[in-house]
């Protein structure tokens, strides 16, 4: 199992970043597999680095907010008047209610469908499978509905936390993973509220926790500094923090955290 960042600026687009989107890609029966976790605003033109975006086999949305989902938009369009335009509805796993949004999204005199996509609501704690993946949404704490997603496949485990604070869901998703793959848009002292993102700390604590074996920062806002978050964490982490790079892939396998 593969991770390719198309994108990690937190809330926004940055300079050099699409907002969230991360392509997990395995080869099963005969071909690879293509399952895209969130699609922010900018990430649908840096997929096309990646992949035909027409050979994505499903998209899961961790949640609502417009940094996560909105280049779905552009996604129906391609999929509707692309020079190859798609014969079958695209799987669009989502808190419950995002047909609705998009089609707010989409529309401009009132809301219209976005067709050729299938939504399926996200329940806490009730796996899902697409193809060789098997997907675990599990809620986390955030302003508006929101979900960790726990990855596996080739006996391996992604371990994605959305948007949230620390809470009692981020267990569940990192339990032993191979990589965590955690946002932390807030700094400890700089950003003292509370209920919305975490802190480099608070991943790196909860990812240590949990005992997984790998930890990559990801979600962070154009206006801070990645060797500040990542020194951050390190002060909690026992191994190395890994940083998202946009366009950067890297295998989910990987050796254990090295103790100190």
């Amino acid at each position: 199992m593969d991770l390719t960042i198309v994108g990690c600026s937190g809330s926004l687009p940055g300079p050099s970043s699409p907002a969230s989107c991360y392509l997990v890609s395995t080869r099963a029966e005969g071909r690879v597999w293509r399952l895209l976790l969130d699609l922010g605003p900018g990430a649908l033109g840096a997929l096309q680095r990646h992949i035909d975006p027409l050979g994505l086999d499903a998209v899961v949305l961790s949640h609502l907010h417009p940094d996560h989902c909105l280049d779905l938009t552009g996604l129906r369009v391609l999929r509707s008047y692309g020079p190859s335009p798609a014969t079958q509805d695209l799987p669009v796993h989502a808190p419950a209610g995002a047909a609705e949004r998009m089609a707010r999204a989409y529309g401009v005199a009132g809301p219209e469908p976005v067709t050729g996509m299938d939504f399926v609501d996200l329940v806490d704690g009730r796996p899902f499978a697409v193809g060789p993946f098997t997907v675990t949404p599990y809620a986390v704490l955030h302003p508006v509905p929101a979900y960790g997603l726990r990855v596996e496949a080739d006996g391996l485990v992604l371990a994605y936390t959305g948007d949230t604070d620390t809470c009692p869901g981020l267990e569940p998703i990192m339990a032993g993973a191979d990589l965590v793959l955690a946002e932390a848009s807030y700094l400890e002292g700089r950003d003292p509220g509370r209920g919305v993102h975490l802190t480099a700390h608070r991943a790196a604590q909860a990812a240590r926790d949990a005992g997984a074996r790998r930890l990559m920062l990801t979600h962070l806002p154009p206006w801070t500094d990645p060797q500040e978050a990542r020194a951050e964490a390190a002060r909690v982490w026992p191994g190395e923090v890994e940083l998202a790079v946009p366009d950067a892939t890297v295998p989910v396998a990987g050796t254990p955290r090295a103790g100190r």
